[in-house]
């Protein structure tokens, strides 16, 4: 009894026949009829609206079938350091790894691959990285809505107004990066970026117990406000820039206080600034750091210190306040001397003061019976002073 089984490849699939699982040809559409007899017909259909290509023979078809692959396929192979990103319909797609072979469909699907060489850059140029970076389920460092295996194919980083970035590669600082997107491939070196702050910035240095020349010990607070203006050069300088400004910042502040006395402290504050900050300025200047400006914020003296301090201030201020009074008897009775030598010379003066003297004495007397008219209260009065003399 002959048996035939019947095949459908539609105008939109293609076909891959097998015989008792060996493939025998590729299928354009159309209606296909074979006879079953002691042999068994496959027929695996495939939609050329979804053009990636995976099957297991993908690799036996490019080496054993090349002219029917050139003719069906779009192939897309790389290199061990070349990464392609692959367009359908001029979206984004895919991305093919290094030393990797990818099959696409010819069809409805327009297919175009763009190839990168790792050993050439590993940037990623800011319109395509903005296009990678915009592919629904995009994660930040990685691309994990593009079906890649593995890691992630490309490491981004947006670099702030008033940043810079500082790009290692295996480790090694290569170069600085602008404000800006900036993305690159992570097949092959490592990539990682450190973001640096160029706005002027401050540092405390809190808490510092120092002595000084007359062994009198002091809780210092200082403050420095400072800024990179080479950050390439600071990072390649010194480990920790920060760490590094602190440290010198206090030996500063110890040199500066351990050589003074306490009243010379207190006397001129400022001379710790420009002390520490003649130290540290040219120093980091050297290395690409500014130092802008170093102030002395508090100098807290020791309980008994302070009290001892506090009497001595006590007491010069009492001191002040004598000679102030002082000076003022001695004005009031140098005023009481030339008005006595004014009305001894001069009796319109003399008249005149003994009626002041009538009229504060008057404001206080609730009645006066006056004798003798103003002449007699007058002689009275200069009676009453005689003889209380």
């Amino acid at each position: 009894m002959l048996f035939y089984r019947k095949f459908i490849v539609r105008k939109h699939e293609r076909g891959l026949l097998f015989k008792d699982g060996d493939f025998v040809r590729f299928l354009e559409p159309g209606i296909y009829r074979f006879h079953e007899w002691r042999k068994r017909h496959e027929v695996e259909c495939f939609d050329l609206t979804e053009p990636a290509f995976v099957h297991r023979l993908g690799d036996y078809f490019v080496d054993a079938m090349s002219e029917d692959v050139a003719r069906l396929f779009t192939v897309v192979e790389t290199g061990p350091a070349e990464v392609a990103v692959v367009y359908c319909n001029e979206r984004v797609a895919e991305i093919v790894q290094p030393a990797e072979r990818k099959l696409y469909w010819k069809g409805p699907v327009a297919i175009r691959a763009e190839r990168f060489d790792l050993d050439r850059r590993l940037a990623i140029d800011a319109k395509l990285a903005k296009r990678l970076l915009a592919v629904p389920g995009l994660a930040s460092d990685n691309l994990a809505g593009l079906r890649l295996p593995g890691r992630g194919a490309i490491f981004s980083r947006e670099i702030a107004h008033g940043h810079v970035g500082l790009l290692y590669v295996d480790g090694e600082l290569t170069g600085s990066l602008e404000p800006g997107l900036h993305a690159f491939w992570t097949y092959g070196p490592s990539v990682a970026i450190e973001v640096v702050d160029l706005r002027v910035k401050t540092l405390e240095v809190q808490g510092q117990e120092i002595l000084t020349r007359d062994k009198v010990s002091l809780r210092i607070n200082l403050t420095a406000t400072y800024r990179f203006e080479d950050a390439e050069k600071a990072v390649g300088a010194t480990k920790d820039p920060l760490d590094h400004l602190y440290k010198e910042i206090q030996f500063g502040l110890r040199a500066a206080v351990g050589t003074r006395t306490l009243d010379a402290l207190l006397e001129d504050k400022s001379a710790i600034d420009r002390a520490v900050a003649e130290r540290v300025g040219p120093k980091f200047a050297e290395i690409g750091i500014v130092v802008e400006s170093v102030g002395v914020k508090d100098i807290i003296l020791p309980g008994d210190m302070k009290e001892l301090l506090g009497r001595v201030v006590e007491a010069e201020k009492a001191a002040q306040a004598n000679v102030i009074r002082r000076r003022e008897e001695t004005n009031a009775t140098r005023s009481l001397l030339n008005t006595a030598k004014v009305m001894e010379s001069n009796a319109v003066a003399l008249r005149l003061k003994e009626l002041e003297t009538l009229e504060k004495v008057t404001e206080k007397v609730g009645n006066l019976s006056v004798y003798g008219g103003l002449d007699g209260v007058l002689n009275e009065l200069r009676s009453l002073s005689d003889l209380r003399r």
